[in-house]
């Protein structure tokens, strides 16, 4: 199959302009073809994969991904699927989260021999007069078109600003400029960045006399069938995220091994991208569903972190919580079928400092959301009240528990939330 057919068959594919022209163009052509990421914080999560993953895919079919990490357009932030505007961040932040978003972005696109353009679209927008946009660009654009669009209409009754009503125009003008400079004509995005997107397309074909073939292609959102939520959350509902610093490596491999059973397929087909189309499709289908998972958790986190780390995200919760094919009788090509399976037990650790030992202690509901087990002090009690937050073996019962350090004479303690959630607590 070629590479369109792979992409509709993995269930990238959701809307787009032309699917003949884009399928052809495609087959025939090396497309130079962009995607968009705004810096609103310093870190991605696992909801921001899926065209991340789709951007990989081209690149090793021989096409030229453009990752733009927008600059100008995160200090505005886009208003589609919210219902509130954006807070404000300044642009020294801004321009922080640039770099952040840059590093973690490299590690799925390759920059080798040049094949792939890393932008940032305040490079353009910097410079710009507004009055020289306003007449040149802001022309040629429909207010009753952009009030039409899902992502203001929606938000018309709760009130929406000019700041974010003219993220539409930045966006199209970056499809614009991108075609003008790199010859980029194909943009990929979310479902929900239909109609910033088609405003490129648009726009591309008014400033020019001669017409120019742009596509654009939309990638379905990702519902967790379970919860309701847009994938990329923790049981405990907190985001599931790249920066290892907010998501330990083995609470990011534990997120995709406890993922639920009937979302299995869906995302070894999209987050396994490594693996033949067909073995995604069987490994779903295997009598060893707990198998499935092992290789989707292996691969996304190898995807994420590196193989190594990996391998002792596998090796790590197979020793807590037993491995689902020991004997390693599932077919896979995957790299986790060379990992021998071993026995001994080890714990992420997390390191809080001394400090918070001091004086009258540190609350057990503090360690819980400082161990990054809970989201909230609200959460970490709920866990509290049923009964699922254990110390070194033991049932915590008392909300109003502090630890002191004679309660820890070694320094560390084991804690553990539910019956899969452990760390290792070592006080500095």
């Amino acid at each position: 199959m070629n590479i369109f057919q792979e992409l509709k068959l993995r269930g990238f594919v959701y809307q787009m302009t032309d699917e003949a022209a884009i399928e052809k163009k495609l087959a025939n052509e090396k497309v130079v073809f962009y995607c968009g990421f705004d810096p609103t914080g310093s870190s991605l999560h696992v909801g921001h994969l899926l065209p991340v993953m789709a951007m990989r895919m081209l690149q090793k079919a021989g096409h030229v991904p453009t990752v733009l990490v927008g600059g100008a357009t995160g200090a505005i932030g886009d208003p589609s699927g919210r219902s509130t505007a954006r807070n404000m961040i300044s642009m020294e932040e801004v321009a922080h989260n640039v770099e952040c978003l840059k590093a973690q972005l490299s590690r799925f696109i390759t920059l080798e021999n040049g094949e792939a353009n890393f932008v940032n679209n305040h490079d353009w927008f910097g410079n710009l007069k507004l009055l020289d946009f306003l007449r040149d660009i802001g022309s040629r654009f429909s207010v009753n078109r952009m009030l039409a669009q899902k992502s203001v209409e929606s938000r018309l009754e709760n009130g929406l600003s000019f700041l974010e009503f003219s993220y539409s125009l930045l966006q199209g003008y970056d499809f614009y400029h991108l075609n003008k400079e790199y010859n980029c004509t194909l943009e990929i995005g979310g479902q929900d960045q239909w109609g910033n997107m088609v405003a490129g397309t648009e726009l591309i074909r008014r400033m020019y006399e001669e017409e120019r073939e742009v596509h654009v292609l939309t990638i379905p959102l990702l519902m967790n069938p379970a919860t309701g939520q847009k994938f990329g959350k923790s049981v405990g509902g907190t985001s599931v995220w790249l920066d290892v610093n907010r998501t330990s490596v083995f609470d990011y491999y534990q997120f995709w091994r406890n993922t639920d059973d009937n979302m299995v397929g869906d995302l070894l087909k999209k987050f396994a991208i490594e693996l033949p189309v067909e073995e995604c499709i069987a490994l779903a289908e295997c009598d060893n569903i707990n198998r499935a998972k092992e290789i989707l958790a292996f691969e996304a986190t190898k995807m994420a972190h590196g193989e190594a780390a990996a391998k002792e995200a596998f090796l790590t919760a197979g020793s807590q919580f037993g491995f689902a094919d020991p004997e390693r009788k599932v077919k896979t090509s995957s790299a986790i079928a060379d990992i021998e399976c071993k026995a001994e037990a080890v714990y992420p650790e997390v390191t809080i400092p001394s400090a918070e030992l001091e004086g009258d202690g540190l609350w057990i509901v503090k360690l819980i959301v400082s161990a990054g087990m809970s989201k909230s002090n609200s959460d970490a009690r709920r866990l509290i009240q049923g009964n699922a937050v254990k110390i070194n073996g033991e049932k915590v019962a008392d909300m109003n528990l502090c630890l002191k350090a004679a309660d820890c004479p070694d320094k560390e303690l084991l804690l553990q939330t539910g019956k899969k959630n452990f760390k290792k607590i070592i006080f500095a």
